[in-house]
């Protein structure tokens, strides 16, 4: 009996109002700071920074995942419930940016905040994984989808390198985290006029 299949539609339709109401939710943890002037805002940049960084992380994920999800116009019941974890992850990254800000960027919130990162870094490549399960079948996986998903475990092996550099310096563990957030926004960046035909997804 063949596999049942599903138009992707409303996959993405779903998944693109999850990953907005992610950005909006977030963005209420920013407070208007007591203090006038410049040094009230200098007061409140390492916040700015965090809710930045965490703007900038769904922001490539919903780039990406836009450009998977265009590659195939059917799923699989793998490629949905894969979908679903990766939402349900992402969607926890408003409690740990509000966790790192509430504690100042301490040393165990930004490992948590890291560890976050992983987790959702794992959901999404099951779903890349299932959706280049998909593509094997029709012959459209190609030889760049090979380089990403080795780029994305480096990705998560950096993520899982600022767990302990958080006990030691929480801001070194932050600086790692953006390096990634940095390595997938240039090869986003330099994709092709015509996006749906990239490779270069998260």
């Amino acid at each position: 009996m063949p596999e049942k299949l599903f138009p992707t539609t409303r996959l993405e339709a779903f998944s693109d109002g999850v990953l907005a109401v992610i950005i909006t939710i977030m963005v209420l943890e920013l407070k208007v700071p007591e203090q006038n002037g410049p040094a009230g805002l200098l007061k409140i940049a390492p916040i700015l920074f965090i809710y930045f960084l965490s703007f900038t992380f769904i922001g490539i994920y919903w780039i990406n995942h836009h450009h998977l999800i265009h590659r195939t116009e059917q799923a699989d019941h793998r490629v949905l419930y894969s979908n679903l974890a990766f939402l349900f992850s992402a969607s926890l990254l408003p409690f740990f940016t509000a966790y790192v800000i509430e504690k100042h960027a301490d040393s165990f919130s930004v490992a948590l905040y890291a560890a976050s990162m992983i987790v959702t870094g794992i959901t999404f490549l099951l779903l890349r994984l299932a959706v280049g399960r998909l593509l094997k079948q029709t012959g459209g996986l190609q030889p760049e989808d090979i380089a990403t998903e080795r780029k994305h475990y480096a990705s998560l092996a950096l993520y899982l390198i600022a767990i302990p550099l958080a006990h030691f310096h929480p801001y070194l563990a932050l600086t790692a985290i953006t390096l990634v957030t940095v390595v997938w926004i240039v090869p986003t960046a330099a994709t092709p006029a015509c996006p749906e035909d990239s490779t270069s997804y998260r």
